[in-house]
C-alpha cells in the first residue's frame, strides 16, 4: 500500500470547487496525487468538466507546489481528503462537532491514516463561511464553532501543530455583502491568529466565475483564481512551518 502524506481539504462549495475555466490548459494529472473522495473511493487527482469547461480545484495546485518544492519525500505520495460539501456552514448544523460533514470528515482522516501506519497528516485546508454570512452568523459565534473544529481535528489525531490554513471570501461576492460577511471573515481571520501553526489567505485580486465567463456567479472562485488560491495556501504553508522551524531552535 502506499505512504501518504494526507491533505484534508473541507468546508464548502469554494473548497469542493467550482472555479469553472477554459479547457485549453487541463491540470496535469500525475502519479504522485490522489484524490479520497467523500465516498472513501481513492482516485488519481483530477479536475472535472463541465460542459465546455473545467472546474478547478485549490488543492491541486497546492499539491503541485508541494511536491515539485520538495515537500513530498521519496516513495511517499499526496492523498486529498475531498470532504467538503457546497452550501453548507455551522448554522445549518452542518459542520459543528456532531453533524454529518464533521463526523464523515473525521472518518475519512481516520480511514485514510489507517491504510499505512506511516500514513501522516501534513495540512488542513479550509474555506469556508459563505453560508454562516448568509445565515448572519455573528463573530464570536463562528469563532466558536471554527476554533472547536480545528481543535478537535488536531486533538482527536494527535497533531497539535497541523497546519491549519483558512481564506477569504470572493471579494466579488463580499465586497457587495460587507454588513453580513464581515463578521465572519473576522472570525476565521481571528482564529488563524489564536490557535498558532495556522494562517488566513487573503484574496484581493482573484477573480469569481462572474469576472471571467459573464455569468451571474459572483460568490466562486474562477478557475485560474482557483490555481493562485491553492498558490497563496501553499505559501501560507510554508511560512509556518519556518515560524515552527524558528521556534524549535
Amino acid at each position: 500500500m502506499e505512504k501518504f502524506d494526507i491533505i484534508i481539504q473541507a468546508g464548502q462549495s469554494n473548497s469542493e470547487g467550482c472555479g469553472i475555466g477554459d479547457t485549453t490548459i487541463p491540470f496535469a494529472q500525475g502519479p504522485d496525487i490522489f484524490y479520497m473522495e467523500n465516498d472513501f473511493s481513492i482516485c488519481t487527482a483530477h479536475e472535472y468538466v463541465s460542459g465546455n469547461f473545467i472546474v478547478g480545484n485549490f488543492s491541486l495546485s497546492f499539491s503541485s507546489s508541494y511536491s515539485a518544492d520538495g515537500w513530498l519525500e521519496s516513495g511517499r505520495k499526496i492523498l486529498i481528503l475531498r470532504a467538503a460539501e457546497g452550501g453548507t456552514g455551522f448554522r445549518d448544523n452542518r459542520w459543528g462537532i456532531c453533524d454529518d460533514l464533521y463526523l464523515r470528515m473525521m472518518e475519512m482522516t481516520k480511514t485514510a491514516l489507517s491504510l499505512n501506519t506511516e500514513n501522516r497528516l501534513a495540512a488542513f485546508l479550509w474555506h469556508q463561511g459563505e453560508t454562516d454570512a448568509i445565515l448572519n452568523a455573528g463573530r464570536q459565534e463562528h469563532y466558536n464553532n471554527l476554533i472547536r473544529l480545528v481543535s478537535s481535528v488536531r486533538e482527536t489525531f494527535r497533531c497539535p501543530d497541523l497546519p491549519f490554513i483558512a481564506g477569504d471570501f470572493v471579494s466579488h461576492w463580499k465586497n457587495d455583502n460587507l454588513e453580513i460577511c464581515m463578521p465572519v471573515v473576522e472570525a476565521i481571520r481571528d482564529v488563524c491568529t489564536d490557535i498558532g501553526y495556522a494562517a488566513f489567505v487573503e484574496t484581493d485580486g482573484l477573480t469569481s466565475n462572474a469576472q471571467v465567463i459573464n455569468n451571474e456567479d459572483t460568490i466562486h472562485f474562477s478557475r485560474e483564481a482557483q490555481n493562485q488560491l491553492g498558490l497563496r495556501y501553499f505559501e501560507a504553508f510554508k511560512n509556518i512551518k519556518k515560524e515552527k522551524s524558528e521556534n524549535s531552535k
